[in-house]
């Protein structure tokens, strides 16, 4: 097949690109960014003009973009959207029921949502690809570790219930300061709990949600995954960071330099291709803090860290026990309590620590790899 293939910021696709082309599909990529995901004139108009330059049989990114799936309807052309991310809200747009559309996403609670809705929209776990990681890592355990405890990814110092925080109400500060405090400390989803009618109908009073006719997104939904979760998320990370920086050796390579983190040692960003394979590979520990809007799925995060021959210490999301098993694949905690002990019995028992890392990255490397997802994909693309 011949594939165009919009390339933007999101780390997996180069992964399927490259398992793509060997598989011996054409694909052609096309870039830039794009005010909005909707209505962009000057990308739309690049985008057929690449239309007319070849004839496609797909059209394929990783997350769902209304403006490609609106063109390729127009076109005729199936468009392929796997997603990396939920919830999205571009996804809650009159475009998603294209009939274009063939739309994968990694969380399940997600893809009944949509399928209830009568969407194009079907399940598919993440993965990884352990040859590439091999080639950086050199094997999949490692015989000497550089690092304790590891967390790689952003602590969302930049989010946007701190920018709109100065502009509510004294009731509504107080309300969403002592709910956030009890979200960090709980494990299952409570941000809808937190968005009842009456709190609801007070930030409608102050904030305005500004969407097109298209889109059928709510308030709620913006609220609680572009305000309320990146919020939490930099709530917990920063509490259990500093929690367990304060007992164990424990290193942070995030966009956050601030001194927020106790004990930890803050090292900045690292490139998802070429270093952060390594810091998995070479940790006796590394962490995954999903965020809570993920409401079942496995984030990118965990088959990463799997994939490197890397030990993996979770949050307990729904699925992994459809895919992983506790204590011989990877291992889940549910509380900082619960995790601080677990923290405690695996740094003292190494050769339980590296067969469950080996486990972990066995597993990945059989069963959740790229061309894995793409022989599922058959069943929607059998080309593919």
């Amino acid at each position: 097949m011949r594939i165009l293939f919009y390339r933007w910021k999101a780390y997996n696709q180069f992964d399927l690109i490259q398992n793509l082309e060997q598989r011996g599909h054409i694909v052609d990529e096309i870039t830039g960014e794009m005010a909005n995901y909707e209505s962009d004139e000057p990308f739309a108009l690049s985008l057929r003009e690449q239309f007319d330059r070849a004839e496609y049989d797909l059209v394929m990114t990783v997350n769902f973009f209304p403006l490609i799936s609106n063109e390729c309807e127009k076109r005729r052309i199936r468009y392929v959207a796997w997603c990396c991310d939920s919830p999205i809200s571009a996804m809650y747009n009159d475009a998603v029921f294209n009939k274009s559309n063939i739309i994968f996403t990694f969380d399940l609670w997600n893809q009944l949502e949509f399928k209830d809705m009568g969407a194009p929209v079907y399940y598919l776990p993440l993965c990884a690809d352990t040859v590439r990681n091999d080639k950086i890592t050199g094997g999949a355990v490692p015989d000497e570790y550089d690092y304790d405890i590891s967390f790689v990814g952003s602590m969302y110092k930049k989010n946007m219930y701190d920018e709109v925080y100065d502009h509510m109400t004294d009731y509504l500060k107080g309300y969403f300061d002592a709910a956030l405090k009890m979200q960090v400390n709980i494990n299952e989803y409570m941000i809808e709990d937190i968005l009842d009618g009456k709190i609801l109908a007070e930030i409608e009073r102050h904030f305005v949600l500004n969407k097109s006719e298209h889109s059928f997104q709510k308030l709620a939904l913006t609220f609680s995954t572009t305000v309320l979760s990146f919020k939490i998320a930099r709530l917990e990370r920063q509490s259990i960071i500093s929690k367990l920086s304060e007992n164990y050796r424990t290193d942070i390579f995030t966009d956050d330099m601030e001194p927020e983190f106790g004990f930890a040692k803050k090292h900045g960003t690292v490139d998802y291709w070429s270093q952060a394979p390594l810091i998995y590979n070479r940790s006796k520990i590394n962490l995954n803090l999903s965020l809570k809007s993920i409401r079942t799925g496995i984030p990118l995060r965990v088959f990463d860290i799997l994939s490197c021959g890397g030990f993996c210490m979770t949050n307990n999301q729904p699925e992994l026990g459809l895919y992983f098993k506790e204590g011989i694949d990877l291992v889940t905690f549910d509380s900082y309590e619960d995790l601080q002990k677990k923290t405690e019995y695996y740094l003292s028992h190494e050769d339980e620590r590296r067969n469950i890392a080996l486990n972990g990255y066995e597993k990945v490397k059989k069963l959740h790899q790229y061309s894995n997802r793409l022989d599922e994909m058959k069943k929607y693309i059998p080309e593919i």
